[in-house]
């Protein structure tokens, strides 16, 4: 292993020990900028450092250098062929070694969780349906739909002046030349199955999840900047005081914020709306004109709103301080998380990752907990469901959950 790789290994290692501060800190966090690998191989090690703090699964010093060494000389396989696009097989295969190196676990209240690395799944059936994967649709201000799931870089649409750029699987404008006499929106929707990265005219970028998403002028102009969002996304907002940024969460609610890192999630088929701060400061209100007190919430970084919506005009906002940020952002990093979350509130994450329809004729009364990488095909994951006493039978798209 080169020098280089040797060295963050060894600040890899640190993090995990709690010893790495400072300077250091700072090298490891612009090594995992440097590229996507880089911050998945940070991102699985994260994980590696909460399951040593919260489970029996703790590793030798010798251990924990076997895998972060591993993880990091097979990410170096992954090549790119004469199209520019990443070989899936490679991909696959570096995925594999960083799930049985990390030791990612999914158990059923059991005290010795079996790590998923031990678990073999079947060879894939004919009817296996595979994860999701990056991809999306962008509706132009005319009504005409482009798929970017299969794109190359380079310009895709003219909007009013303003350049809608493909560049490495994420989309960017450029408005350079672009006119602020007329305002024209665009939006762009994860089907089920997929989720994709954009850069907004004024430099935000947004994360959308599966089965979501956000409508947004070409240029910002006026006195503020506003969105329109359905489903979960992730904001990382570019600071601009002049101009406040507006998040209307489905006609529900509104985030307003100067600049920072939140998520939200909106699904129309979970219980309520959930906003979640990392950094900075955002307020959130009710969007029913009601000011009454409870109807409008600051949070601090690490502080979670939500609104319940079975009770949407009466319930205050409440307000979670120390939110499990890790489970929020577990999509954005590749992971499913679940954090002692019943068989429904997981099938609802898996109808919209694998593109499914749920069926249950029995509802177990199960809790699951741990986590798992989300690019393993569907067959894997039942068979852990398996594992736990949860029958299923696959037809189709349909999954049907048996007594």
């Amino acid at each position: 292993m080169s020098l280089v790789n040797n060295k963050i290994a060894t600040l890899l290692i640190r993090y995990l020990e709690g010893e790495l501060e400072g300077e250091k800190l700072a090298e490891l966090e612009n090594w995992r900028r440097e590229s996507t690998l880089n911050e998945r191989i940070a991102q699985e090690f994260m994980v590696e450092a909460n399951l040593r703090r919260n489970t029996a699964a703790v590793l030798s010093k010798e251990a924990i250098w076997q895998k972060v060494t591993g993880s990091i000389q097979q990410t170096r396989v992954v090549r790119m062929n004469p199209a520019g696009k990443l070989i899936r097989r490679t991909i696959a295969a570096a995925s594999v070694i960083l799930l049985a190196g990390v030791g990612i676990y999914l158990a059923y209240q059991n005290p010795e969780p079996r790590p998923l690395s031990e678990v073999k799944p079947d060879r894939p059936a004919q009817e296996d349906i595979p994860p999701g994967q990056q991809g999306a649709v962008l509706t132009l201000a005319d009504g005409t739909q482009v798929v970017l799931d299969s794109l190359g870089n380079g310009v895709i649409a003219l909007q009013n002046g303003a350049e809608a750029v493909l560049q490495n699987g994420r989309l960017v404008y450029d408005v350079t030349g672009a006119s602020t006499r007329e305002v024209v929106y665009n939006t762009m929707t994860t089907p089920k199955g997929r989720q994709f990265h954009l850069q907004l005219p004024d430099g935000t970028r947004v994360w959308l999840n599966a089965a979501s998403s956000i409508r947004y002028p070409t240029v910002f102009s006026g006195g503020e900047r506003r969105v329109d969002i359905q489903g979960e996304a992730y904001f990382e907002v570019m600071a601009n005081a002049p101009l406040p940024f507006r998040v209307n969460i489905a006609g529900k609610a509104e985030v307003e914020v100067l600049g920072t890192h939140f998520n939200i999630n909106a699904y129309e088929n979970e219980t309520g709306i959930y906003a979640t701060l990392l950094e900075g400061s955002i307020a959130i209100r009710r969007s029913d004109g009601n000011d009454r007190p409870g109807n409008r919430v600051l949070l601090k970084p690490g502080s979670q709103a939500q609104l319940d919506l079975e009770d949407n005009k009466r319930a205050d906002i409440g307000v979670v301080h120390n939110a499990d940020i890790e489970h929020v952002m577990a999509w954005k990093n590749g992971l499913f998380d679940f954090n002692n979350q019943s068989l429904q509130e997981v099938m609802r994450q898996l109808e919209r990752w694998y593109d499914i329809d749920v069926v249950y004729e029995s509802v177990p009364t199960v809790k699951l907990k741990g986590k798992m990488t989300r690019d393993v095909p569907l067959s894997g994951l039942l068979k852990n469901l398996g594992k736990l006493g949860v029958r299923c039978k696959l037809e189709g798209r349909k999954l049907f959950v048996l007594p």
